[in-house]
C-alpha cells in the first residue's frame, strides 16, 4: 500500500471512529425572558470537557443581552459560574461519573424582552484536546498526527464501553435486588392475608358457638 493509500485509510478510519464516538456537539438554546434552560451530558470519570458559549444577536443590535451561567457536577459541586455576560468559556476534568448540568438564564434587566439565543459548543474527551499543541510539542504531523488522533478516539471508545458495561452491571444488580424485594413483599403480603383470614374464621366460629348457632 502506497503513501496515498495509507493516508486515505487513516482518514477513513478516523471518520468512522468519530462517527461512533459523539465527542462534541453544538447546541442552540432559546432562553425565555424568565426561567432557566439547562443542557446535560452523561460523562464518565477523568474526562476533559471544554465548552464555549455566546449570545447570538442581530447584527443591527449594538448591545447584546446579558445572561448568567452555572455548571454543576452530578453531586452538585459548582464547576463554573458567570453573571451578566454575553460570552464565555468553561473547562474542567471530571472527577465524578454522571450527568453534568449547564444552566443558562437571562438577567433580570432583560425581562420583558424577546427570547435570547445562545450558541454552545460543547466538546468532550478527544474533541477537547488541543491537537495543534500536541503536534508542535511532539513534532508530529500528517499521517502520524492522524494516527495519534485515531488512537485517542479508540481509547475513548474503549473507556466508554467499559463504563457502559459497569453501568449495565450496576443496573442489573439493582433490578435483581428490587425483584427479590418485591417477591418477598408479595409472599409476606399473601401470608398476612392468609393469617388474617384464618383469624377471622376462628373469631366467627367462636362467636357462632357462643350464640349456639352451630
Amino acid at each position: 500500500m502506497g503513501r496515498n493509500g495509507v493516508i486515505v485509510w487513516v482518514l477513513a478510519m478516523s471518520m468512522m471512529v468519530c462517527n461512533l464516538l459523539p465527542v462534541g456537539e453544538a447546541i442552540w438554546l432559546n432562553l425565555p425572558a424568565t426561567g432557566t434552560k439547562c443542557v446535560s451530558e452523561e460523562i464518565q470519570n477523568n474526562v476533559v470537557v471544554l465548552a464555549d458559549y455566546v449570545v447570538i444577536t442581530d447584527p443591527h443590535t449594538h448591545l447584546a443581552p446579558a445572561i448568567s451561567v452555572k455548571v454543576t457536577s452530578p453531586y452538585g459541586n459548582n464547576l463554573h459560574g458567570s453573571e451578566n455576560v454575553t460570552h464565555g468559556q468553561f473547562a474542567f476534568t471530571t472527577h465524578e461519573a454522571g450527568n453534568y448540568l449547564a444552566c443558562f438564564w437571562a438577567e433580570s434587566h432583560n425581562q420583558g424582552s424577546a427570547e435570547i439565543s445562545v450558541n454552545i459548543d460543547w466538546k468532550i474527551g478527544v474533541a477537547a484536546k488541543d491537537w495543534e499543541s500536541v503536534a508542535r510539542k511532539e513534532k508530529i504531523e500528517g499521517v502520524e498526527l492522524e494516527l495519534r488522533k485515531l488512537e485517542g478516539a479508540v481509547e475513548a471508545i474503549h473507556e466508554n464501553l467499559l463504563y457502559l458495561k459497569t453501568r449495565e452491571a450496576e443496573m442489573r444488580t439493582v433490578s435483581e435486588r428490587t425483584n427479590s424485594r418485591v417477591a418477598w413483599f408479595s409472599i409476606m403480603s399473601l401470608a398476612v392475608c392468609i393469617v388474617v383470614s384464618a383469624l377471622q374464621l376462628w373469631h366467627l366460629k367462636r362467636f357462632f358457638q357462643k350464640k349456639k348457632l352451630i
